[in-house]
């Protein structure tokens, strides 16, 4: 009888901490061994000249989300986790999120709804908080958070999500309560209403100017507010979807200064810039860039890049928020022509987000491939309550595996993605890098592009408290 149902064998094992050449041995879901030679398998994966890496973790997508009247949104969960797959993810983590006026308990009861039965990776859900009032604070946070959803989302604009300060320093509190960790959208709302109706007013709204309307100085007062609020209320926060330097440096400084606030950024703070926005009129391809925090320039690439090297970011996400670029929902509808505010806000990437940062940062010797396998998979595991069950290549982890190929260059471009939308806006990028094959819990769901998994293979994943929540202390009010 095989000691193993499946082994890997000739690969390069990487893990955050190691690399080291050696066998995989997998038996009902779990990596049962990694040894220098495992022989005794049902069946045999040839590893050989791959990387032998843990399965992606995207912390930050945005699946079959309420577009509050707007367009739809591109992906469900079904095309949204094939597009994981594909791309050598095999966890993601989206969100639930509660309408004004809504249950929190019953919009995580319909947000099941969308994703029991569609999804070809495992996934666990964010909150999203737009009403705080005292039934979520007092009950249903508290208890959702004791059932498995230990994280949740704020924002500081959007009409229809953002919180004032005091809203926030009450989601703060309770967050400290009940052990939830805090991912905070850092966008200044009065700032952006006021530049946007002044640029409206000026004749300028083409999709260019939604990034004029939402300037560095905006998120980086925002960031500041949100690092102030985390200090006064002591409870740990990740400042979402970074995109350049006054916002990493306001990390930077509250890090220093030794408080638990961390930070996430993407590929499109490190692909694309303001110039992508640019067009000669509303058709242009303007609107496919649009996202927010909008793309800077290529100095705040670097500044990105430092910001990963020196540990200020924890985790690289895709920030996966998917709409189509033509017809009646997409980001050319009648009434986005009108001004750039109106144009769906997000853009697709959960498929490419792995190979745009292993080629400009490992190939390009920006950060070695330890630091790649970190921002990718274990930090997210680590932070989210999912560690140890995801995020390593060890005994008694899920065999949740990305067969690699360092040396595979690809041009990015829509004809090899798996996503709803119709459009990728990295097209045209080429890069060094790419998944050869993507193992779910030992079975193998994605080979060479092609989908091998179902869409029922995915499992929802209740997590556990994280230890990076934990408060430092009593907060200055109480010493």
């Amino acid at each position: 009888m095989s000691v193993f149902d499946c082994v890997i064998r000739g690969g390069t094992v990487v893990t955050a901490a190691d690399t080291v050449k050696a066998d995989v041995g997998i038996r009902g879901g779990k990596i049962i061994s990694v040894a220098e030679k495992l022989d005794d398998g049902k069946n045999i994966i040839d590893a050989s000249g791959l990387y032998v890496m843990p399965g992606g973790i995207d912390s930050h997508v945005h699946l079959a989300q309420p577009a509050f009247g707007g367009p739809a949104m591109a992906d469900g969960f079904e095309s949204g986790t094939r597009s994981a797959i594909a791309g050598g993810n095999t966890t993601l983590i989206p969100f639930a999120l509660q309408p004004r006026g809504a249950s929190l308990r019953q919009s995580v009861i319909d947000y099941h709804k969308e994703a029991d039965g569609q999804s070809f990776c495992d996934y666990g859900f964010h909150l999203i908080i737009t009403d705080p009032n005292p039934t979520v604070l007092g009950q249903e946070l508290p208890a959702l958070v004791a059932d498995g959803y230990t994280s949740f989302k704020v924002f500081m604009t959007y009409d229809d999500l953002v919180l004032n300060d005091r809203q926030l320093l009450e989601v703060f509190d309770c967050a400290r309560g009940c052990g939830a960790l805090v991912m905070v959208h850092c966008e200044g709302y009065d700032a952006i209403k006021f530049m946007t109706d002044k640029l409206e007013r000026a004749g300028k709204i083409a999709p260019y100017y939604h990034a004029t309307s939402r300037p560095s100085s905006v998120e980086r007062e925002a960031t500041h507010r949100a690092i102030s609020h985390a200090e006064l209320t002591d409870v740990p926060i990740m400042v979402v979807h970074v995109s350049g330097r006054e916002p990493m440096e306001q990390i930077r400084w509250a890090q220093q200064r030794g408080l638990k606030i961390y930070g996430e950024t993407c590929p499109q703070y490190i692909a694309l810039t303001a110039d992508d926005l640019k067009g000669l009129n509303m058709d242009e391809t303007g609107g496919k860039y649009v996202c927010s925090p909008p793309p800077r320039d290529e100095a705040n690439w670097e500044a990105i890049w430092e910001g990963i090297r020196s540990g200020v970011f924890q985790t690289f996400s895709s920030d996966h928020c998917p709409f189509y670029f033509e017809g009646p929902q997409g980001k050319k509808n009648p009434k986005a022509r009108t001004s750039f505010r109106w144009v769906p806000n997000g853009i697709p990437g959960v498929e490419t987000r792995l190979q745009i940062l292993y080629s400009k940062g490992v190939v390009e010797g920006r950060i070695s491939i330890n630091e790649f396998v970190a921002l990718t998979s274990t930090n997210h595991a680590k932070l989210y309550g999912l560690y140890p069950q995801k995020g390593s290549i060890a005994p008694g982890f899920d065999a949740d595996i990305v067969l690699w190929d360092p040396n595979r260059k690809e041009t990015i471009c829509q004809e090899l993605m798996h996503h709803g939308a119709d459009y990728t806006p990295y097209e045209g990028i080429t890069v060094t890098g790419w998944p050869s094959l993507t193992m779910l819990r030992g079975k193998v769901v994605a080979e060479d592009g092609r989908i091998t998994g179902e869409k029922t293979d995915g499992a929802f994943l209740k997590r556990s408290l994280s230890p990076y929540a934990v408060p430092q202390g009593k907060p200055a009010w109480d010493r």
